[in-house]
C-alpha cells in the first residue's frame, strides 16, 4: 500500500492509572509520548468514546485516538473516528504492545490479522472484517506460557524494559514523518534497522 498518508493514530490501552504502566498500555504510552513532542493535549471527546486530538506531522493534519472503551473493545471508538471524518483504514496507524516480539523489537506492518490481540481483533470487527490498516507492534516481551499472557499484559514492565520500551517508541516517533507522508518502505527501513 505505497503511498497511504497517515490521517489517523491510535494507541491501544486501557483507561484508569492503575493500568498506565501496564504493558498492554504501550499503545497508549507511545501516543502520548508522539502527542506531547507535538505540542497536542489529549482530550475526552464523548461522540468517539474516547480521548482524541489533531496534531500537524510534517506539514500533515493527523487525528490522535486513544479508545477509552478498554481494550476488548477498541472498535467502537476507531469505527467511530473513521466514520465521522471519512478516514479510510489505510490512512491509519494503530500502535499496540506485541507479545510475540522481545522487548527492544518494535516494528511497523501493513494489514494482517489479529495475531490473538483482542484490540486489534476488535477494530477487524468494527471495521466490517477490514485489516488492511498500518500497525505499530511495540515488542513487550512474553511470560513462556499461554495461561500467564493476561496477567502479564495487565502488570507493569521491569524497569530496564520499561527505559529499552521508551527508547523504541522514541525511534518510531522520530520515523513517523515518513510514515506520515506514505514512505511507508522507507520507514519500514529506518525502524527495523535502527
Amino acid at each position: 500500500m505505497p503511498g497511504d498518508s497517515l490521517k489517523l493514530i491510535v494507541g491501544l490501552g486501557n483507561p484508569g492509572p492503575q493500568h498506565d504502566s501496564n504493558r498492554h498500555n504501550a499503545g497508549v504510552i507511545f501516543l502520548h509520548h508522539l502527542c506531547k513532542s507535538y505540542g497536542g493535549t489529549l482530550r475526552g471527546e464523548s461522540k468517539f468514546f474516547g480521548e482524541f486530538t489533531s496534531i500537524t506531522i510534517d506539514g500533515h493534519d493527523v487525528k490522535l485516538l486513544f479508545p477509552t472503551t478498554y481494550m476488548n473493545h477498541s472498535g467502537k471508538s476507531v469505527a467511530a473516528v473513521c466514520k465521522f471524518y471519512k478516514i479510510e483504514p489505510q490512512n491509519m496507524l494503530v500502535a499496540y504492545d506485541e507479545i510475540d516480539f522481545d522487548v527492544g523489537v518494535t516494528r511497523f506492518k501493513e494489514g494482517g490479522g489479529h495475531g490473538g490481540h483482542n484490540g486489534i481483533r476488535d477494530i477487524i470487527n468494527a471495521l466490517g472484517g477490514v485489516n488492511d490498516f498500518y500497525r505499530l507492534r511495540i515488542g513487550v516481551g512474553h511470560p513462556g506460557h499461554k495461561s500467564m499472557v493476561a496477567n502479564y499484559v495487565l502488570s507493569d514492565p521491569s524497569r530496564s524494559e520499561a527505559d529499552v520500551i521508551m527508547s523504541n517508541i522514541e525511534d518510531a516517533i522520530r520515523v513517523l514523518p515518513i510514515a506520515v507522508r506514505g514512505e511507508w518502505g522507507e520507514a519500514m527501513q529506518k525502524l527495523h534497522t535502527q
